[in-house]
């Protein structure tokens, strides 16, 4: 998950940080502050516990625009239905 670094005094202090190096899809090197471990729950689904990393964004249309990745929606028990641009919860992971 990653989150905009504005957002990080929001959410109190971690027990864990670290400084990374990301590439970016503009194909940029930036640094990335990960944290945790964070309670994270999507609406609808089930909290899990993992890492956040906390990036500079920049405003898209005056909001940020957090990303949720593969791993938090597969621990969350949750699927993107791409015909209808929702999130659907699934009943069993995939351990295979």
């Amino acid at each position: 998950m990653v989150l905009p670094a504005a957002w990080k005094e929001r959410l109190g202090r971690f027990d864990s940080s670290r400084t990374i190096e990301v590439g970016t899809s503009t194909q940029q090197i930036i640094t990335a502050e990960v944290c945790g471990p964070v309670r994270i729950q999507i609406e609808g689904f089930r909290p899990i516990f993992n890492e956040v990393a906390f990036v500079d964004m920049n405003l898209a249309d005056g909001e940020y625009e957090p990303l949720i990745g593969f791993i938090i929606l597969e621990q969350s028990q949750a699927a993107v239905d791409m015909l209808g641009h929702r999130l659907v919860p699934i009943k069993h992971m995939d351990l295979k």
